[in-house]
């Protein structure tokens, strides 16, 4: 046990928090990341973070700058964090702008955005599960950076509270989501400016962005044309409702591509949780029945098993790839560990002693956590997370402004 602990504490990093608040740029060798926000999440009472993993009632936008260091210091497919504030943009990570957009603020962004790029496109992003705020902005500036691509980056982030202990309450606002993301998928397709849409989502993002197309689909007859490509990122989907949500996507659906791990030791576990079913990121594209499905919906397949870069549970390897996150900047031109969040002391004892399966979405997880969060800050935040959801919950609804239900159909946040 002593040296499990040792092991553990030797593992167990971190970044401060916070890192969201606004800095100057010295630095004139740092590039520049400039990303429009929609989320679901609720806003934070710490300006640094901007916004919490508890659920607002309606979409908030946001305009961002995120700076990134030179090559000469940070390493293609690493997110460079600050190890104490404010950062420094010549070694780290730093955010230049952090301001908040009503409706009409989001859709100027997105025209101007959109008419700098050199096809008029832009790419939708959709993080995993396990990401708090500041993980998805920094890992999808690190994304558009390090793979070259052009079109105008609209991040999609939705109320993850960034624990393992949070897993059932993830998946469940992955879903709460789906009508928010469907509805910005209509508004690009209506837009006449955006002329080509790609959609890169990690891990359960891709639930998310699947139903959200499925929805689509359905509503609309067909998927639009100039939704090109769909990049799958170790997806946590039941490899059967897969079929099922390509089949209601229609023959006209995206060029899929699916990045693939065999293993990929966070689907593994995700594969137990849901009674054995095998997880799409995880299968084989060489066995059958796959390989046909596959070929039949001409969904093309990158294999990551045998690449060695990423987190120890093999689960990020295309974002910190630097042949894989090129490839996916070129992949877009021509047609996200992903997960940074700070896992803490008690969540990586909780595993190492009851074992990941037995660990995700398990309250009873807290017990065996509440003595470590007295000496392990990450661990205390994820706990408190947890013990003050309902909270954190109602007092973000209450700060929200506006409202997108029955009742207030055509209030700010409702994309028609």
């Amino acid at each position: 046990m002593v040296a499990m602990l040792a092991f553990v504490l030797a593992a167990c990093g971190g970044h401060p928090k916070g890192v969201l608040t606004p800095v100057a740029d010295t630095t004139p060798d740092s590039s520049r990341v400039n990303m429009l926000i929609t989320t679901t999440r609720s806003r934070s009472a710490n300006p640094g973070e901007m916004y919490s993993g508890e659920r607002a009632l309606a979409p908030t936008f946001a305009d961002m700058t995120v700076s990134i260091p030179p090559a000469t210091v940070r390493k293609v497919g690493e997110v460079a964090w600050p190890k104490r504030l404010p950062p420094n943009p010549a070694t780290d990570f730093a955010t230049l702008k952090a301001e908040e957009l009503d409706m009409a603020g989001a859709k100027s962004w997105l025209s101007a955005s959109v008419r700098k790029t050199p096809d008029k496109s832009v790419l939708v992003f959709i993080h995993g599960f396990n990401n708090r705020f500041e993980d998805s902005v920094y890992r999808f500036a690190q994304i558009v950076h390090d793979s070259g691509v052009h079109s105008a980056p609209i991040l999609v982030t939705w109320p993850s509270r960034g624990s393992l202990l949070a897993y059932g309450y993830d998946r469940e606002s992955a879903n709460y989501t789906r009508n928010a993301l469907e509805n910005l998928f209509q508004y690009l397709y209506r837009d006449p400016e955006v002329k080509e849409v790609s959609i890169l989502a990690h891990s359960m993002g891709n639930w998310l962005a699947l139903e959200a197309l499925r929805q689509m689909a359905i509503r609309n007859g067909e998927l639009p044309a100039k939704f090109k490509n769909v990049m799958l990122a170790a997806p946590d989907v039941d490899v059967d409702v897969f079929r099922q949500q390509i089949e209601d996507m229609g023959e006209k659906h995206p060029n899929f591509t699916l990045f693939v791990s065999r293993d990929d030791r966070a689907l593994a576990v995700s594969r137990r949780v849901w009674g054995d079913v095998s997880r799409l990121g995880a299968i084989d594209p060489e066995q059958e029945p796959y390989k046909k499905e596959l070929e039949d919906n001409k969904i093309a397949v990158i294999d990551l098993t045998k690449i060695k870069a990423g987190d120890r549970l093999h689960h990020g390897k295309f974002a910190e790839s630097p042949e894989i996150v090129r490839l996916i900047g070129s992949r877009i031109s021509d047609g996200q560990t992903l997960t940074d969040s700070r896992v803490g002391l008690g969540d990586q004892i909780l595993v190492a002693t009851t074992g990941t399966a037995a660990a995700v979405g398990n309250a009873a997880g807290l017990v065996l956590a509440a003595p470590v969060a007295v000496v392990d800050q990450n661990t205390r935040d994820n706990y408190a997370d947890h013990l003050g959801g309902s909270a954190a919950r109602n007092s973000g609804r209450a700060a929200t402004t506006g409202g997108c239900d029955r009742t207030r159909p055509t209030a700010p946040g409702c994309v028609r």
